[in-house]
């Protein structure tokens, strides 16, 4: 059985709420570090190994200049990302470019950055070729269709995803390629989204290295990278077993050794690109208790809201609660726990069992180091919330301000509404 990890101490987050308002979202360092370090050592068996980490999943500078100190490289999917990338110091081989329906510009910055490109679609080839150029080295994305069954498991349904090349099409792919002055190609296969099953990784890579295999010997291409990409997972229910890294690169290694290693293809090296792994359970959404409202239920309102971590909200995730100072009190009461926004489905839980919650608690809803912030927005208004690092030494340090509303009106250029936000900047209307 899975622990959920421990939320900093309610000393702590009183500390850190009394110079930064709720809600923010906090990230444990050593948490963030340690995964790096384990993951690392589980592939360390595979010469050139590199993780690229999602951007997308967390993609504030300070947590990847951590991730970056640990040897990580970076998977980007964007201008944006890729900006990021160059201002953060990666260049050449430390970036992954895994984007899909991709502008020009993009594909014309990666080039220049000199990053791998992992093409999408076969018509992405002739539109590489014409806005950025064919590199020597580049990657190819495979959908094999269907369902992915691991035993009696659905893990996956690539046929449903709008990912990917189809066999036929890697292999009229690369030889289009090839004509166009490729000498080394790379594979890469998401099939799989945030699975703890230690035997994913295993068989995506048997089923890559074999595609490898076949695609060597009907196109005599030569492979320098098989990338597994992510879905490698964190357990967001105290009940379910979290992901063994070190078993998984175990299996992929034996797996390296029975297809690979025969077939002359053991220079190739492994990529990954984890991004709910590595910062996925380092994170917390704090937030504060603001209201109670007792109806046909009992709710608690919270001073954060979907905005601030959707993924409840927009697929019904279960992320786990806690009350500060109230984690060995008994879960003797029932509530929708919400937050502000227009909308019914702004719930952090429904019918969740929990201790008694106080006007004035602090509650963490955690595993939010992944795809929280970063999927923030700004609908009814509201504000993205501040950013927050905790070091190992007990000491913590804001990586993002929150968002004001001078933030989200500079876009509109209306002086009548510049007006107004100085206004209530000078009354200390605002945050």
């Amino acid at each position: 059985m899975a622990v959920i990890k421990t939320a900093p101490s309610k000393e702590i987050l009183e500390r850190i709420s009394e110079k930064i308002p709720t809600p923010f979202h906090l990230y444990d360092e050593q948490e963030i570090r340690s995964r790096a370090r384990a993951l690392n050592n589980a592939f360390a068996w595979n010469k050139g190994y590199r993780e690229y980490f999602a951007v997308k999943a967390n993609p504030n500078p300070t947590i990847i200049k951590i991730l970056q100190e640990e040897g990580c490289g970076v998977d980007c999917s964007s201008m944006a990302e890729l900006m990021l990338a160059e201002a953060l110091g990666f260049s050449g081989d430390k970036i992954m470019f895994s984007s899909n329906m991709t502008p020009a510009n993009e594909f014309k910055y990666v080039r220049e950055l000199d990053g791998t490109v992992n093409l999408d679609d076969i018509t992405h080839i002739d539109f590489l070729n014409k806005h950025g150029g064919i590199p020597e080295k580049i990657c190819m994305r495979y959908n094999p269709g269907g369902t992915l069954v691991f035993g009696t498991d659905v893990m996956g349904n690539p046929g449903e995803a709008k990912y990917g090349f189809t066999k036929a099409q890697l292999i009229e792919g690369i030889g289009r390629l090839k004509e166009l002055g490729v000498k080394e190609f790379g594979l890469h296969a998401f099939l799989a989204s945030n699975t703890t099953d230690n035997a994913y990784y295993p068989a995506l890579a048997e089923i890559l290295f074999e595609l490898a295999v076949e695609l060597k010997e009907k196109t005599g291409a030569k492979f320098f990278m098989i990338n597994l990409s992510g879905g490698v997972g964190i357990p967001y229910r105290p009940e379910q077993n979290a992901a063994d890294i070190a078993q998984i690169g175990e299996g992929v290694r034996k797996a390296y050794e029975k297809v690979l290693v025969p077939n002359g293809m053991g220079d190739i090296r492994i990529a990954t690109e984890l991004g709910r792994y590595m910062t996925g359970a380092a994170g917390w959404l704090v937030t504060h208790a603001v209201h109670r409202k007792n109806i046909y239920r009992d709710y608690i309102g919270l001073d954060a809201c979907a905005a601030d971590l959707m993924r409840p909200a927009m697929y019904g995730a279960y992320h786990h609660i806690t009350v500060a100072g109230k984690e060995d009190a008994p879960r003797n009461r029932v509530y929708d726990v919400v937050g502000s926004l227009c909308e019914n489905n702004d719930k952090f839980a429904i019918q969740r069992e929990l201790p008694e919650i106080e006007m004035g608690d602090l509650v963490v809803i955690h595993d939010s180091g992944a795809h929280g912030y970063a999927m923030g927005y700004n609908y009814n208004g509201k504000m993205r919330p501040a950013e927050v690092l905790l070091h190992p030494d007990g000491t913590f340090e804001q990586i993002r301000l929150r968002e004001t509303p001078r933030n989200y009106f500079a876009t509109v250029m209306n002086p009548e509404i510049e007006a107004i936000v100085s206004k209530m900047e000078e009354r200390g209307m605002l945050p």
